[in-house]
C-alpha cells in the first residue's frame, strides 16, 4: 500500500438548521484496503460520505484524493475522480433495463448510435462476477427484479465504473447468506486488485470478516479508530455503550406460550404449496430460507395481498379467508414490509400522519370492535414516545428520519391497532445495532403481551438470537422446523435441501 492515502478527509465539519451533523472529523483510507465505517443511525456516516461524493459541501475541512485537494461541486466530479457510492437507498431507474442502468450517462456509441450489444455484453460480464448470469439478464426491466437482485445491480454498476474507491452502504441488507458470500469473495478480489472499499454496515460479523481497519462515528465525531479489527463486543460498546450480549432479550418461557392464534393447513397459491404451520400467542416464530424460498409470499398470503387459493386459515380457532389486506387488518393482522420506503411510508408526509394512516382508515371499525386501540393523535404520540422515535417534531416529514426511526414509526402505527398477529419482514434491515436491540426487545414485549409474532429475516444470527422457534422454507414449501438452539448449519442445510439430499444418498 502507498504511504499516501487514496482518500483523506481532514477536520470535516457540517451543520444543518438545528443539527450539527459532523464536527472536526478526520478519516483516511489506504489503497487496496477495506475500511469499515460504523456507527448508529444519525451518527454522521451518511453525511461524511455525501461530502466525499460531492452531494454536500463541508462547512470546514479538506478533502484530498491521492494527496491532492479537491472541491467537488457535483457528484459527477467525484465520480470522475474515481469515487463510486452504492447508497442504501437504490438509485436505479425502475423503467429502464439492467444494462441501461449500468451505463446511464456513459452509453457506448458506435456509428453515431448507442451500441446496445456492447452494453449488454459488458453487463453480462459484470453480472457474471456474482454468479448471477442465469438469474439477471441485461435486458430485464429493473422494476421486474426483486429487492435482492436490484441490490446486486447497484453493486455491479459501481464495479463497472472501475472506480479506485467504492463506498458500500449496507450492501448485504437485501442479500441472503449465499449471495453475501459471493459479494465477500468479490470484495476480496477488488481489494487484491488495489480497489479501496469503504464499507458501512451494522452487522459486526461482516466487519470482522472483511475489514482491515475500523473507524467509529458517534454523535458526529470520531469515537474511535482501530488499525486492526477488534472483537465485535469492543466495537459495539464504542458505538452504543452496551455489550453485544444485550442485543437479544431472554427467550420466551413455556408458561408464556399460549394458544394457537393463527393456523394454516394445506395453504397454497401460485407461489406456495401445501403450507402447514401455526403461530402461537406469546411466541416469536422466525422464518428462514434463501431468496425466493416463499417467505415474503407467505406473508402476503396471510395479509390478503396475494391470497391463498387452496387450504384453510384459522384465526383464534375460527375459519377465515382474507382476499384483501383490509380483511386481514380488520381481523387484527399487521405487516411491517421489507422495503419500508417503497411499501410502508409516505415520505413527504409527517411522522404523525404516517402513524395515523391506518388508524384513520379503520377508525369506525376500531371504535366498535377494539376499544383499546389508539386512534387519536394523543395516543399515537404516546406510542411514538414509547418507541423512542427520534424526530425534532412529529410534524417533521418522514423522509428526514433515519432508517431506524422510520422503522420504529411503522411499528408504532401497527401497535395503535392492538394487533393479534404482527408480521415483521426483515425488521432490522438498514438500522443500527442500538435500534436493532430495541426492535428485538419490542418483539419480545409484544409476544409477552399476548400477540403472535412472525419474523421473516435473511440474517441468520438474528433468527437464531430472537426467535423461539424457526420455520425454514424452500421452493414455496415448509422445509423444516427447529427449536431455539439450532445452529446456522442446521438452518442452511434445510434451506438448501442438502440435508434432504444427503439422507436420500444414505
Amino acid at each position: 500500500m502507498s504511504d499516501t492515502p487514496v482518500i483523506e478527509m481532514r477536520n470535516i465539519s457540517k451543520s444543518f438548521p438545528g443539527v450539527r451533523a459532523l464536527h472536526d472529523v478526520s478519516f483516511s483510507c489506504a489503497r487496496g484496503e477495506v475500511h469499515a465505517l460504523v456507527g448508529e443511525n444519525g451518527a454522521g456516516k451518511s453525511t461524511l460520505i455525501k461530502i466525499l461524493s460531492g452531494v454536500y459541501n463541508p462547512d470546514s475541512g479538506t478533502v484530498l484524493i491521492d494527496g491532492k485537494e479537491q472541491h467537488f461541486r457535483h457528484p459527477q466530479e467525484s465520480l470522475l475522480a474515481g469515487i463510486s457510492v452504492i447508497y442504501q437507498e437504490f438509485s436505479l431507474l425502475p423503467e429502464r433495463t439492467v444494462a441501461q442502468n449500468l451505463f446511464l450517462g456513459r452509453e457506448p456509441v458506435r456509428g453515431g448510435v448507442i451500441d446496445g450489444r456492447a452494453m449488454e455484453d459488458e453487463t453480462r460480464r459484470v453480472l457474471g462476477l456474482f454468479g448471477a448470469r442465469h438469474h439477471i439478464e441485461p435486458d430485464t426491466t429493473v422494476a421486474d427484479l426483486d429487492v435482492a437482485s436490484q441490490q446486486l445491480v447497484e453493486i455491479a454498476k459501481a464495479i463497472s465504473l472501475s472506480s479506485k474507491v467504492i463506498v458500500m452502504d449496507e450492501p448485504t441488507a437485501a442479500l441472503n447468506e449465499s449471495e453475501c458470500e459471493v459479494l465477500f469473495s468479490l470484495i476480496d478480489q477488488l481489494r487484491a486488485g488495489g480497489t479501496t472499499i469503504i464499507y458501512i454496515t451494522h452487522r459486526m460479523r461482516e466487519v470482522t470478516r472483511l475489514a482491515n481497519r475500523v473507524t467509529v462515528i458517534k454523535d458526529g465525531e470520531v469515537a474511535a479508530r482501530f488499525d486492526h479489527v477488534p472483537d465485535p463486543e469492543t466495537i459495539v460498546r464504542t458505538m452504543v455503550g452496551r455489550d453485544i450480549a444485550d442485543y437479544y432479550p431472554p427467550p420466551g418461557t413455556p408458561q408464556e406460550r399460549g394458544n394457537v392464534v393463527l393456523g394454516v393447513r394445506g395453504g397454497g397459491n401460485a407461489f406456495l404449496r401445501n403450507i402447514d404451520f401455526e403461530l402461537r400467542a406469546g411466541e416469536i416464530t422466525g422464518f428462514a430460507g434463501l431468496q425466493g424460498a416463499g417467505r415474503s409470499a407467505l406473508a402476503m398470503a396471510l395479509f390478503g395481498a396475494v391470497p391463498f387459493t387452496s387450504g384453510t386459515v384459522t384465526l383464534d380457532g375460527k375459519g377465515v379467508r382474507f382476499t384483501h389486506p383490509r380483511d386481514a387488518i380488520r381481523a387484527g393482522i399487521g405487516v411491517l414490509p421489507g422495503d419500508r420506503k417503497a411499501e410502508g411510508l409516505l415520505l413527504m408526509q409527517s411522522v404523525r400522519d404516517n402513524g395515523m394512516v391506518t388508524a384513520r382508515s379503520f377508525a369506525s371499525f376500531l371504535a366498535s370492535h377494539r376499544t383499546n386501540a389508539h386512534t387519536d393523535l394523543a395516543g399515537m404520540d404516546k406510542l411514538f414516545d414509547r418507541m423512542e422515535v427520534r424526530a425534532p417534531s412529529y410534524e417533521q416529514e418522514m423522509r428526514v428520519l433515519s432508517g431506524g426511526n422510520q422503522q420504529k414509526a411503522i411499528v408504532a402505527r401497527w401497535l395503535a391497532l392492538k394487533p393479534k398477529v404482527l408480521i415483521f419482514i426483515e425488521p432490522t434491515r438498514g438500522i443500527d445495532v442500538n435500534a436493532k436491540a430495541g426492535i428485538y426487545h419490542l418483539m419480545r414485549d409484544l409476544a409477552r403481551s399476548g400477540a403472535a409474532v412472525m419474523m421473516i429475516s435473511s440474517d441468520l444470527p438474528e433468527i437464531l438470537g430472537a426467535a423461539d422457534r424457526i420455520v425454514v422454507m424452500r421452493e414455496g414449501r415448509i422445509a423444516g422446523e427447529f427449536p431455539r438452539g439450532a445452529t446456522e448449519a442446521d438452518i442452511m442445510l434445510s434451506a438448501t435441501g442438502e440435508k434432504h439430499l444427503a439422507g436420500e444418498a444414505a
